[in-house]
């Protein structure tokens, strides 16, 4: 028969002790490991939900410090698109750039420009450059079916040398006053392109993610599905730096399977695996090969697992079991929903995450692909979970192992959130709570957070104390 094992906590049963502290909130630093190998410059993820996480949530995310995982609610062609357009939104020294021929349209340039958002492309016949086309070329223009020669610019092009600095590269367009620089070899084979807007967006966000050539950096969701190695393919051919194996219950043969399938082919990709709730699941998973372990089942805004299923184990406690054991193998833990304050956040990070995927903290942004809705005056988004009947008819259901099912059953809900405004606003306030968070607990690092933190269990009054009471708000 059954038996009851411990008490499970959450985050709203603690709190945390505030320690003696020489530590101001701005002093604080948030940077910490996504994987064994991969460094965040703020410890939030955005969630792999098909109302949460595309290319411009990414695309966000990554600018902040952060990284986002795109859903896989899509074609393979779709979704490794997203990751593509992720990647080269910025780059130090742009490596493989766009280029067409000089017989190509100047529909084909214009479709290029617009579905990449780039001003301009590199000419080329048969590798070597011969002009460069940009959007300035295509004002007032109204046939579009003519060939990119006619109106590219072939004369007179400024270049740089292979090994051009982004200093150097800074200067020559200043004095040219040109927003392109391609890069060419000694035989004029165009081998790498640097544009005045890739330089000013390092001043804009010096604390975005990146990386080792200076590109954002972008993860993606596959599931156990027939066609798994196919969309990891894709992915990894669009240079994604991370996957997640994307499933509720993490610990099982199929997901250890896969895992392991993964870590085979592609030695060097980093690969998270979830979701799971307990010490000997993270040990499975680390066993299989995973570089990082998502925590989480059930506690999200809008997920039903614990009631349609009954299985869960509250937040707070899973990601101190798994804490643990990550802890020895050193694999840093994920602690996947149930978030609904800053303060969530730090009690996660105490508990032992190195790292917080939210969902509904972030499902309001004007960069999430929710739709936007109007009711009763006020402006909202759509917010579903994965295992909602929409999400999984539209292609979830491997997620929750109900692919073969000709009926579903749901684990989630859809519902719809307030409307937020931009992330960069959102985020800005979530780690400004982070950071006072560990100022009281007197930790400089998440490291030295998680080592010294200590909780206090609260009673339900000591809940009713902990939010704005005897008051009416204006």
């Amino acid at each position: 028969m059954g038996k009851i094992i411990k008490t499970g906590y959450t985050f709203d049963d603690v709190l945390l002790v505030p320690n003696k502290s020489e530590v101001l909130p701005g002093d604080v630093n948030l940077g910490t490991m996504l994987t064994r190998k991969i460094k965040l410059n703020i410890p939030l993820i955005s969630a792999s939900m098909d109302t949460v996480t595309e290319s411009d949530m990414a695309i966000a995310m990554a600018r902040e410090g952060g990284i986002g995982m795109i859903h896989k609610n899509m074609s393979i062609q779709r979704q490794a698109e997203e990751v593509d357009r992720v990647k080269r939104q910025e780059n130090g020294v742009i490596t493989n750039p766009f280029h067409l021929a000089p017989d190509n349209s100047v529909k084909e340039a214009d479709e290029l420009m617009a579905r990449y958002r780039i001003s301009g492309v590199p000419i080329t016949v048969e590798g070597k450059l011969v002009g460069i086309i940009t959007n300035r070329d295509l004002v007032f223009e109204t046939n579009f079916d003519q060939p990119i020669s006619n109106l590219m610019t072939s004369e007179n092009l400024i270049t740089g040398k292979v090994g051009t600095t982004l200093e150097e590269a800074k200067q020559i367009l200043k004095k040219n006053k040109i927003e392109k620089l391609p890069l060419v070899d000694d035989d004029n084979n165009l081998m790498g392109l640097i544009t005045i807007k890739d330089i000013e967006k390092i001043r804009l966000f010096p604390n975005a993610a990146k990386d080792s050539v200076g590109r954002l950096l972008c993860g993606a969701a596959v599931g156990v599905t027939a066609d798994m190695m196919e969309r990891v393919a894709a992915l990894v051919e669009a240079n994604v730096d991370v996957i997640t194996v994307d499933t509720a219950h993490g610990h099982s043969k199929g997901v250890g399977e896969a895992v392991k399938l993964v870590k085979k082919t592609y030695p060097e990709l980093q690969v998270i695996a979830g979701n799971i709730a307990t010490a000997e699941a993270a040990e499975f998973l680390i066993e299989a090969g995973a570089d990082a372990i998502k925590v989480g089942i059930g506690p999200g805004a809008i997920c039903t697992t614990r009631v349609v299923a009954g299985v869960g184990v509250p937040q707070v406690t899973a990601v101190m079991d798994c804490s643990e054991v990550g802890r020895v193998h050193g694999v840093p833990v994920i602690a996947d929903g149930g978030l609904k304050y800053s303060g969530d956040i730090v009690k996660a990070l105490a508990a032992g995450a190195s790292t917080v995927m939210m969902g509904s903290m972030l499902a309001g942004c004007e960069e999430a692909p929710g739709e936007s809705v109007i009711f009763q005056g006020r402006s909202y988004k759509v917010y579903r979970g994965m295992g909602s009947l929409g999400a999984m008819n539209a292609g979830s259901s491997d997620r929750y192992f109900q692919k073969e099912a000709k009926k579903f059953v749901p684990e989630g809900v859809e519902g719809r959130v307030d409307y937020k405004g931009y992330v960069a606003d959102t985020i800005f306030q979530i780690t400004g709570g982070i950071r006072s968070g560990m100022g009281y607990l007197g930790s400089p690092t998440i490291e030295v957070l998680c080592d010294t933190a200590s909780f206090v269990v609260q009673t339900s009054a000591g809940l009713k104390e902990s939010h704005p009471h005897d008051i009416s708000i204006t």
